[in-house]
């Protein structure tokens, strides 16, 4: 029986799970989430399959998520209903094939504007993070080393990387890291654990939302530089006071040295930072964004280049020991 949405075209937020039937990690994660709980099959959305609970819809569509750019926008224009946020529960491709977890928040903000992005997305760009990076981050890390997995398993955030390209809020949510491990049911169902739960479909406030009231004035990381799993985010994220914006892996800020010193660097560092700092502003209204260099990543004169920027958004680069004490200051006020 379909579920139309005549009652539903009344300005609704809802949350968007983005699922790709061509992946099976993705397929397995939007298996095992319906089955936590009662949805409801709703009419075809654009010809492709639909489903609600509460304020979260499944949207099951073709091929690559990666390409599927504004579904955002795609969804309220078909239905009405206004989305506030996307989540892709996606597979993870990795050299390592190792069995793995991970989390990240999309973009490729380091591309010049006018390249074809080999991964979808927008050159020069990205989507706003996902305010639920974090709190999600510390539920797996809670709860994975008490599952039995069967066998073991890698957990990490990864930097923002890839499309597709959308106007809220996103993650992906992935099972890696090759096709021995990409259909792994415990793995889907622990995650799909985490976006049950994450999103307050068991009847809980959820985790990882953002209010601009609450939230006011708490503390947003971006990271800058080291690899592609995410170490310091990794690291610093943990604390339970801590929101995680963008993270931007060494690659991500291209620079260019200039022929002259006084002169500023060249190449789509600046761009990188931009984006990731605009992006992040969306995402989380009223917070105090800071960022984090890993200063082994950059040589001097970059790191001096990135300093000065920085400056001119206002935005301070802080140590981990002086994240640690802004947290350690706030809580003791709470």
């Amino acid at each position: 029986m379909y579920i139309h949405f005549a009652s539903d075209m009344d300005g609704t937020r809802v949350v968007l799970i983005a699922v790709s039937s061509s992946d099976i990690a993705s397929t397995n994660q939007s298996d095992a989430l319906m089955k936590l709980s009662k949805w409801e099959k709703l009419d075809p959305v654009e010809g492709y399959p639909a489903y609600k609970r509460l304020h979260a819809r499944i949207w099951v569509l073709p091929g690559s998520i990666l390409r599927e750019d504004f579904l955002g926008r795609r969804w309220q224009q078909f239905t009405g209903e206004s989305v506030s946020e996307i989540v892709f529960p996606s597979r993870h491709s990795a050299a390592s094939g190792r069995p793995s977890l991970t989390l990240h928040p999309i973009g490729v903000m380091q591309l010049d504007c006018d390249e074809i992005p080999p991964y979808g997305g927008k050159a020069g760009d990205a989507p706003p993070p996902s305010t639920r990076l974090a709190a999600w981050w510390r539920e797996l890390l809670q709860l994975a080393p008490k599952t039995d997995f069967g066998e073991p398993f890698d957990f990490s955030l990864e930097v923002t990387h890839h499309g597709p390209w959308v106007e809220v809020p996103s993650l992906f949510i992935e099972v890696g890291s090759t096709e021995a491990t990409w259909g792994h049911q415990g793995a889907a169902d622990f995650l799909a654990g985490i976006i049950h739960r994450g999103l307050g479909l068991d009847g809980s406030d959820g985790m990882g939302r953002w209010d601009p009231v609450l939230n006011n004035g708490d503390l947003v990381l971006i990271t800058l530089g080291g690899g592609h799993y995410a170490p310091r985010a990794n690291a610093l994220s943990q604390h339970k006071s801590l929101f995680l914006g963008h993270m931007l892996a060494t690659y991500a800020l291209p620079f260019e040295k200039p022929e002259e010193e006084q002169l500023a660097p060249a190449g789509n560092w600046k761009q990188s930072i931009n984006a990731a700092y605009r992006a992040t502003e969306k995402s989380f209204p009223n917070g105090q964004i800071i960022f984090s260099m890993d200063k082994k990543a950059f040589k001097g004169w970059q790191r001096q280049a990135i300093r000065e920027h920085l400056a001119t958004l206002d935005a301070p680069l802080l140590t981990t020991k002086a994240i640690q004490s802004l947290l350690d200051a706030k809580n003791q006020i709470q």
